[in-house]
Order: C-alpha cells, then sequence, then structure tokens
C-alpha cells in the first residue's frame, strides 16, 4: 500500500489564491484534473523526482461551508534542511504565515509549518544534516 493523495480545501473560488502557495511556494506543478472530476472546482498539484516520477501530490477541493484544517495536515519531505530553510523563506516572501516555533520537535528531522492562503496547515520536514 503507498499514498496516492492527500486532499485539502478551499473556499468557493480560492484556486487561484491556493496556486501561489502550491505552486510559486513550494513549487509543485499544476496538473488537469480528469475531466469527469472538473466541474467540481478545485486543483491537483504534484511533485516530481529528478527522473519525472511523481513523488507528492496534493488535492485541493472546494468545500462550502469552509473551515481551515488548522491541526490536521499533510507533511511534506524535502531533500535536506537546507531546501528546507529556502523553501520557507520563499514562502514568507510571498507573503504566507510560516511557523518554525516546532522546528526541532522531532528528533533526526527540522520542521516548519505553513499556512496556506485559506489557512490549511501543511508541515515541511527534512532530515537534519547540516548545522545552523
Amino acid at each position: 500500500m503507498r499514498l496516492h493523495h492527500v486532499q485539502v480545501a478551499c473556499p468557493p473560488g480560492g484556486e487561484d489564491a491556493a496556486r501561489g502557495f502550491y505552486c510559486s511556494g513550494l513549487g509543485l506543478v499544476e496538473v488537469e484534473k480528469p475531466e469527469p472530476l472538473r466541474g467540481r472546482g478545485g486543483a491537483w498539484f504534484r511533485a516530481h523526482d529528478a527522473r519525472g516520477a511523481v513523488t507528492a501530490e496534493i488535492h485541493l477541493g472546494v468545500e462550502d461551508p469552509f473551515v481551515p484544517a488548522r491541526k490536521a495536515h499533510p507533511a511534506l519531505l524535502l531533500d535536506d534542511d537546507v531546501q528546507l530553510r529556502v523553501v520557507g523563506a520563499r514562502l514568507e516572501g510571498l507573503g504566507f504565515e510560516v511557523d518554525r516555533s516546532q522546528e526541532h520537535t522531532f528528533p533526526g528531522y527540522v520542521r516548519l509549518h505553513a499556512f496556506d492562503p485559506h489557512g490549511n496547515r501543511v508541515e515541511l520536514l527534512a532530515r537534519k544534516v547540516t548545522d545552523q
């Protein structure tokens, strides 16, 4: 068994704002939803490795009424703690909330929590390999 994707929610019409976080901020690539699902709104985002294999997939679904997931979250594993710092700084530069208060609370890893434009929490973590 393997995880295929994680779904997070957005309010109606929230797709464009989410693209700024998931594409510009996290570096995921938006992929076209299958025709039978397009009428529902939302968007799909993927990460690929150097060979082009899918390594992570997040589906954005529309919910009305919408309530952000402030506790439940996807966690994305980055290559190293240098990349984690770069992505965290990029998200902050784009105006997204980044919380580093739990950075050293998971042994062997460094991590941060970022919040998409709708308030959903996304954890980013990496194995600790460099001194800070």
